[in-house]
Formats: C-alpha cells, structure tokens, sequence
C-alpha cells in the first residue's frame, strides 16, 4: 500500500487539496500499478511562520 505525504502551505481551498489528491493518487497507481483504492495520500498543511526560506519565514517574506 503506497502511501504519499505532501506538505503545503496552509490557506488552499478544499478544492484544490481535493483535485491535488484525486491527481497523487492516480499518478501513485499507475506508475507503481495498484489499485488506486490501495493508495494512501496525506496532506500536512504549514502555517507561514513554521516554513522557511533562506532563514525567513514565509510569514515574513509575504510582507
């Protein structure tokens, strides 16, 4: 059972998390054929101040 973790930034919609599963997931099946019921996809949203750049937090560096 393939299982996939992603990391973004927080703030995308349910939409776009949904098409971005839909997509991993169908990507992990057929590249590895197996069953997509048998893929596993994990989203770990960030906040912008715990994801760094060069030492500065995206927080920091959208302003």
């Amino acid at each position: 059972m393939p299982i996939v973790e992603i990391r973004i930034l927080e703030g995308r919609s349910d939409a776009d998390k949904e098409a971005l599963i839909q997509n991993v997931t169908l990507a992990v099946g057929e590249s590895l054929n197996v069953p997509v019921e048998r893929v596993r996809v994990l989203i770990q949203e960030l906040p912008h101040k715990h994801w760094a750049v060069g030492g500065h937090t995206m927080d920091k560096l959208r302003r």
